[in-house]
């Protein structure tokens, strides 16, 4: 039997996973108190060093199967891209790869989505040629121009928001309507109960859009408005900002992955653009660590 195991360790889940002949996908969301927006960096590594010992307890696999490790060791696969919470997915990888005399891959956040974007949509041939990826998440909203090379998709920027980002937008709003961080699952729920939604103007150039003054406007009415309709508009306003940014760039396969693009009413905007749409499955559009997995397991794959 031939395993790969990834780990991640983002910024709010505690990720393991194992592709090959057996594949696995265990996760831990880091619990943030109500009211709050997110925890710390240090918070972070605390609570990631303490869960990853808990999912590898209940990975029921021999290890002697594994033939390489896969790690996200930085959220960008670009230069001088860090965080704190990455290093204890390296450490325990590095240990996990040395213990079992195994090679391991270092691999980032963002080409871990990419990969597990690719596997559960189906359309392997993403792998062998240029498409763009549509990142959207807690912290990040890119449009990224990819193609797979030794082990990376290589993403360059070519869109995004300039400020905020979707997740940054929606869990802002969530939070100041008294919804648990994160709070998408719960505005995506409540937006399909809206029975209108209020028209809020997208401000795109060139692939590039901005979210921090719509933010400004719907805190300022979240009092006043129903809850189900902010939700509906903000979700309507991104879907449409991003087709437009989409449009600016004209491309011909979008990938879409990251948490945010789980979302139903976002899903249903992105289908209707001129090009081919292909998404993550929602259970791996949230963090997780089977693209990392399988990103070790295509490089092993190459090494031989």
């Amino acid at each position: 039997m031939s395993l790969y195991l990834g780990v991640d360790t983002s910024n709010y889940t505690t990720s393991v996973a194992v592709c090959g002949d057996k594949n696995v996908n265990l996760r831990k969301i880091i619990d943030v108190e109500k009211g709050q927006r997110g925890i710390r960096q240090s918070d972070g590594v605390f609570l990631h060093t303490k869960e990853l010992p808990h999912l590898f307890e209940n990975l029921d696999i021999d290890f002697k199967d594994i033939k390489a490790v896969g790690v996200s060791v930085k959220p960008r696969n670009q230069e001088k891209s860090y965080m704190p919470v990455f290093t204890v997915g390296e450490s325990v990888g590095n240990i996990v790869a040395k213990a079992l005399n195994v090679p391991i891959f270092k691999t980032s956040h963002q080409d871990g989505h990419i990969m597990a974007g690719i596997v559960s949509c189906g359309e392997q041939s993403l792998l062998d040629r240029e498409f763009t990826a549509v990142h959207l998440s807690g912290g990040t909203t890119e449009i990224l121009s990819c193609k797979y090379e030794n082990g990376s998709f290589n993403p360059k920027i070519v869109g995004g928001t300039k400020d905020i980002s979707a997740g940054q937008l929606l869990d802002r709003l969530g939070v100041k309507l008294g919804i648990k961080f994160p709070c998408g699952k719960e505005l995506d729920r409540l937006s399909l109960t809206a029975d209108r939604e209020i028209d809020l103007k997208i401000s795109v150039n060139g692939g590039y859009m901005n979210f921090s003054g719509i933010e400004t406007k719907l805190l300022n009415i979240a009092e006043s408005e129903d809850k189900a309709v902010l939700a509906r508009s903000a979700l309507t306003f991104i879907g449409k900002s991003i087709k437009k940014a989409l449009s600016d760039i004209n491309p011909k396969d979008v990938l879409f992955v990251g948490g945010v693009a789980s979302n139903t009413i976002l899903r249903k905007i992105f289908n209707e653009g001129e090009y081919n749409a292909y998404f993550a499955e929602s259970t791996l559009s949230c963090d997780n660590a089977v693209g990392v997995a399988h990103i070790a397991k295509k490089m092993y794959e190459e090494m031989k």
